[in-house]
């Protein structure tokens, strides 16, 4: 028997929804005589049949084993993107291919997100992401055969094919992973820090890879980094399906029907989470195209060596820790405040890169910048992912996931291609100078008009009808 209850007919108690409003608490506090041993309210188990590799485990224990094998399969997902952009680059030699390999990663985002999030509150968040991490694996490795079985431009249309199904996978996996966090946080107030630190972790991993894949490229080759990129996807899996005991009584599931859909989601938000989504998706239009176009920026400042696009990534990676441990650090005050967070990240990337088209020939400033723009690109993301989630009920989380992939990835995807675009008529430097321009102008008029805009969780609202609180 399989443990979910049928989509859409979980109890009320156990969801802890209210069946006036169709809202859901994120979890249910755990109660003083529970056996040894659980962690959480029943319905906490271990999957099919209850069984788990390491039974009893805490669930803080259980966030840190995650957040690790999260963290471990990252580092060489960027170390296997790092191989491919390096073989795409010697091999054409065009910014256009570059772009359109982070655009195979990220642009299935824009179709696939919206019916990722439907899926996830449909079927449930564990079910969805399990199936996501097995496809990553797959892709993954078809990434990997293709070197030491394909030459000239089938290796170069297999490795962009490995890629594209990478992003299929990923936006089932990024969307499922959101609303899962919650079934593995006893205490709502834990929710915010907990999903922000998977921003952290990751770019923690997008620090190590890129070097990892460089060295490994000089070294041993692409095969391997390619295989090591398939190979960590088996951590997740092992945790998912060996370790983990999520809280599934706490999650609530949409009902199929018009209800369950993405527009139902989208108006049931509030204009506050509206507003989020709009602006994600703009800013990210004129100032997230630095992962697409990062080995050309490498090698315009660093020089044509892997290592040196190891160099590069790494930094702007390091920009983004630095700003993920600040988002995690102050979530709940600065998730309450969307127009402040929203402008302040913007007008930061834009002015990193505006410097960058001032700085050229000064590699410790342009350094600088980089780091600026990691800062500033890093907060608007997770910013925006953890506003969607804490800023919504249980029952819109799957789809509220969906929806800000599609703002932010689908946006960094066009972005990387105008970008693109845009360096073979005007330079690399014009380019930065003209969408860092429209970013100052986007971020300074986000603090103008809406930076004393409120966002107040469900938890803390008298009825879900208004998800906002005036000025």
């Amino acid at each position: 028997m399989s443990p979910h209850p049928r989509a859409g007919q979980v109890s009320e108690q156990a969801a802890g929804r209210n069946p006036d409003s169709g809202a859901s608490s994120p979890g249910t506090p755990l109660k003083a005589d529970q056996p040894p041993g659980e962690s959480g309210p029943p319905g906490h188990q271990g999957g099919p049949g209850g069984r788990r590799w390491l039974a009893g485990l805490s669930l803080a224990r259980q966030r840190q084993i995650y957040l690790l094998a999260s963290g471990l399969s990252t580092a060489g997902s960027f170390a296997g993107l790092t191989a491919k952009s390096w073989i795409l680059l010697q091999a054409s030699g065009n910014p256009l291919i570059l772009a359109l390999h982070f655009a195979t990663l990220s642009l299935p985002s824009l179709l696939l997100s919206g019916p990722a999030g439907v899926a996830t509150d449909l079927l449930g968040c564990e079910t969805v992401l399990i199936r996501a991490q097995w496809g990553l694996l797959g892709a993954a490795l078809l990434g990997a055969l293709a070197i030491p079985l394909l030459h000239g431009q089938a290796q170069v249309l297999m490795l962009l094919l490995s890629t594209l199904l990478v992003g299929v996978a990923s936006s089932y996996e990024l969307t499922a992973r959101n609303k899962y966090s919650a079934l593995l946080v006893e205490d709502p107030e834990k929710l915010g820090p907990y999903i922000a630190s998977f921003s952290v972790v990751f770019n923690v991993g997008k620090l190590v890879g890129p070097p990892l894949g460089g060295w490994l490229l000089a070294l041993t080759g692409p095969t391997t980094a390619l295989a090591l990129d398939a190979a960590t996807y088996l951590l997740p899996i092992a945790t998912l399906l060996g370790v983990l005991q999520p809280i599934r009584a706490a999650e609530h599931r949409s009902a199929p029907g018009r209800s369950a859909s993405l527009s139902t989601a989208w108006r049931e938000c509030g204009p506050v989470l509206r507003h989020v989504l709009r602006f994600t998706a703009l800013a990210t239009l004129v100032g997230f195209f630095h992962p697409g176009l990062a080995p050309l920026i490498a090698r315009q400042v660093l020089g044509p060596s892997p290592q040196a696009l190891g160099v590069y990534t790494s930094v702007l990676a390091a920009g983004s820790i630095t700003g993920g441990m600040a988002l995690q650090r102050n979530s709940a005050w600065l998730t309450a405040r969307p127009g402040l967070l929203l402008g302040s990240c913007t007008l930061l990337t834009a002015l990193a890169q505006l410097g960058m088209a001032t700085s050229a020939g000064s590699l410790a400033m342009q350094l600088v910048m980089t780091f600026l723009i990691g800062a500033g690109t890093a907060c608007l993301l997770a910013g925006t992912n953890l506003m969607g989630q804490v800023g919504a009920p249980m029952a819109l989380r799957g789809r509220m996931a969906g929806l800000g992939q599609i703002a932010f990835l689908g946006g960094g995807g066009l972005s990387g291609i105008a970008a693109a675009l845009l360096s073979t008529r005007i330079g690399l430097d014009g380019t930065f100078a003209l969408l860092g321009g429209l970013g100052l102008v986007l971020g300074l008029g986000e603090l103008a008009r809406q930076g004393r805009l409120k966002l107040v969780p469900p938890a803390m609202l008298r009825s879900d009808e208004s998800r906002a609180a005036p000025p």
